[in-house]
């Protein structure tokens, strides 16, 4: 076995420049949410289009996830890294600059395949630089409170540039970022000899994943308008299921596939991936209506409403990176995993209790922190997890399936999320004689249903941590693979330049 060459000196510095740009993708997730209202009083946007702004980039993001982790697999890492991060930059400020709807749709969307690119490019970055057992876990934890904590510095970040700019410094704020990180990577960021995947890319795989999930997202999104029971929606889902089951038979079969199956049907990235994104799930939601809750039931305004997230980022960070990082090489990931989302799901219920006079300290405030705790502990021990053990050839496709879990679970979230909440006020409103100065209790009541529900989702997310991940402790040496294709995972010594 040939002797793996020394870390690369700069690989600290490497890390500010991937955790920033890490930090962009994650921020503009949700920075859009804090600045939506404003966005849509201005350019018109409809009630049945304003959704549309947060899913056309998750779909196209979500969608592409695949064929972005490839790319960077055989292009290079650094070179497909940098790439996003210039096109994310130029497709914020065209959204920044957006004169109508169709403008602002159309960047989004655009940021989603320049995002495709970039997020799966910097996860496999960071997991091909850190592969010493010590230094992968602090490493790790920072990666893990960025994409567990970043989505809730969105919104405060989201609400200081709304109320003291414009809703358009949302978007026009990933520039000077992107630039910086852009610039830093040319500069830092190392990517070791030896990993690139050399295999032509799979083209059917290619179009059968990419429109696979998008149209099981967009299947989603037409259950708010149409209902479950619809022709469209069912239709949509039942395609998205033939589309999906043709990719992984064709993966199954062809030589250089985009998705190797021996990358997901390893139990313990399978559950990682799985419970990664039923937690998604419960936290987009959760944003989407804290906020408005906030906002318009309790009339915070867009700095305040940010602020009040604050606490659920402390939790994240503190979980991250002083509870995963310190036990990741102490204890398996699963006792980390599963009562991280049982402590979130906790939190979660707590919100049930939501009503139109709630206190902020006494119901808000504790449950952001249970959240935080718990999703910040989940997030890094699961980031890492995912690529630990893989191949090196295989790395920007397995980190684009930590991404597409989260991006797919966030699409999915907002859209069934969202659906349950219209539905339960509906009803609540038409049960107390449709009078319209109770529009507020019906919306909370709504928002404390559809909270419900997230809560039974993360309580799944944990139950599936502690059953699917069976493997040890993240201790060094080889990674414990398990399941399926379980030999071909022993990782392969990297050497570097």
């Amino acid at each position: 076995m040939p002797e793996t060459a020394a870390p690369h000196p700069r690989r600290w510095t490497a890390l500010v420049f991937i955790a920033l740009a890490q930090l962009m993708v994650v921020l503009d997730g949700t920075i859009v949410n804090i600045a939506l209202p404003s966005a849509q009083h201005d350019l018109g946007i409809s009630d049945g289009n304003r959704q549309w702004v947060i899913t056309a980039y998750t779909l196209a993001f979500g969608g592409l996830l695949l064929l972005g982790g490839r790319i960077a697999d055989i292009a290079g890492r650094k070179r497909v890294f940098i790439t996003g991060l210039i096109g994310f930059a130029g497709a914020s400020a065209l959204g920044g600059a957006a004169l109508n709807t169709g403008m602002l749709l159309g960047a989004r969307a655009l940021q989603g395949v320049f995002g495709a690119l970039l997020a799966p490019a910097a996860l496999s970055l960071l997991a091909v630089t850190f592969t010493e057992a010590k230094e992968r876990a602090k490493a790790f934890g920072v990666f893990g409170a960025i994409a567990g904590g970043g989505g809730a510095l969105g919104l405060i970040l989201g609400g200081v540039l709304t109320e003291y700019l414009n809703w358009r410094w949302a978007l026009y704020v990933n520039v000077p970022i992107a630039a910086v990180a852009a610039f830093g990577a040319a500069a830092v960021v190392h990517e070791p000899a030896g990993s690139r995947n050399r295999n032509r890319l799979d083209i059917p795989g290619v179009i059968l994943a990419t429109l696979g999930l998008v149209t099981l997202v967009y299947g989603f999104t037409r259950v708010e308008s149409d209902g479950w029971t619809a022709p469209a929606p069912l239709g949509l889902f039942a395609t998205a299921v033939v589309l999906l089951a043709a990719f992984v038979a064709v993966e199954a079969r062809v030589k250089a596939p985009l998705l190797p199956l021996r990358v997901v049907t390893d139990r313990n990235r399978a559950g990682v991936y799985l419970s990664l994104g039923l937690a998604i799930i419960g936290m987009f939601g959760l944003f989407l209506f804290l906020t408005y809750y906030l906002q318009v039931v309790k009339g915070y305004s867009p700095v305040v409403t940010g602020l009040a997230f604050l606490p659920m980022v402390a939790g994240m960070i503190t979980g991250s990176t002083q509870i995963g990082a310190r036990l990741m090489n102490r204890v398996p990931p699963r006792l980390l995993m599963g009562p991280g989302f049982l402590l979130a799901a906790l939190g979660m219920l707590l919100l049930t209790r939501l009503e139109v006079g709630s206190p902020y300290a006494g119901l808000i405030l504790p449950a952001e922190l249970m959240l935080g705790l718990g999703m910040g502990t989940s997030f890094m021990p699961a980031m890492s997890l995912a690529t630990y053990g893989v191949q090196p050839r295989d790395a920007g496709v397995a980190s684009a399936m930590v991404n597409t879990s989260q991006q797919v679970g966030g699409s999915i979230g907002t859209a069934l999320l969202n659906t349950v909440a219209a539905s339960a006020t509906t009803h609540w409103l038409a049960s107390h004689g449709g009078d319209l100065r109770l529009v507020n209790q019906a919306a909370v009541h709504g928002y404390a249903t559809a909270i419900g529900w997230a809560a039974g989702i993360l309580a799944t997310a944990s139950a599936i941590a502690f059953t699917f991940i069976t493997t040890g402790r993240q201790d060094g040496g080889a990674a414990v693979a398990s399941g399926k294709g379980a030999a071909d995972e022993v990782p392969v010594p990297v050497v570097a330049h």
